[in-house]
This record gives C-alpha cells, structure tokens and sequence, in this order.
C-alpha cells in the first residue's frame, strides 16, 4: 500500500471515473533492436540519452476535455494531462532525476498543459 505501483493505480482508478479525462501508461527507456541490437529508445522526450537526462517524461500522460466559451462555443478541445506519480510520503529532494521531471511538468504547464507530481490524488 506504499509502492509507486499501488499511488498509480490509485491515479488510474479515479482518472477513469472523471468524466472527459483519459490517462495511459508512458513508458520510457532504450532496447536493443533483436535484428541488429541498436538501441531503440521510445517514451516521450527519450530521442537521446542528452534529451532523457535533462527532461524527463511523466508516468502517466493523457488528456482532459474541455469546453471553450465563448468564442470557441460548443467546441471541446483536449488538454494534456500529465502525472507523475511517487510512492506515498515522497517528498521532493532536488536529484537529478526529479529535476529533469520537473523540468517535464513546467514544460507542460508553460504550453497550457496540466502536469503534476502526484503521491496517488488525482483531480
């Protein structure tokens, strides 16, 4: 009940419940290709190892629904979602790695975009 899989499934639970949002699993990393063993890297901001250290894509990413008024009226737009879930009790510490997530969700916020870390909340 403190794992970070346990605080996401609890994310995963009430986002479906939320009516207009939808979330999926972002997974990130580098494989060997089986052909010719070649990294391949996939996730979002994973085109380089550079671009990975630096920013950091989120756990889960999706999008929120929107109506627009009124100059847009009656037309929905997606807002992207984005969540980055820690075990219950994280707290923020400044490595690296939380650095280079944050640099991820101020990127996201800076766009319109709505990013957060989060220990198993969702809103």
């Amino acid at each position: 009940m403190t794992s970070e899989a346990y605080a996401q499934s609890l994310v995963r639970l009430a986002a479906a419940r939320t009516p207009g949002v939808w979330l999926t699993r972002n997974n990130v990393g580098v494989l060997p290709h089986p052909d010719n063993g070649r990294p391949v890297r996939f996730g979002l901001a994973n085109e380089s190892a550079a671009q990975n250290a630096a920013l950091k894509s989120a756990d889960l990413i999706g999008w929120r629904t929107v109506l627009i008024t009124p100059v847009m009226v009656g037309q929905r737009v997606a807002v992207f979602l984005s969540r980055e879930v820690k075990a219950p009790g994280w707290a923020y510490r400044g490595t690296d790695r939380e650095r280079a997530q944050a640099a991820w969700r101020d990127l996201v916020r800076a766009a319109g975009g709505d990013a957060e870390f989060t220990t198993g909340e969702f809103e």
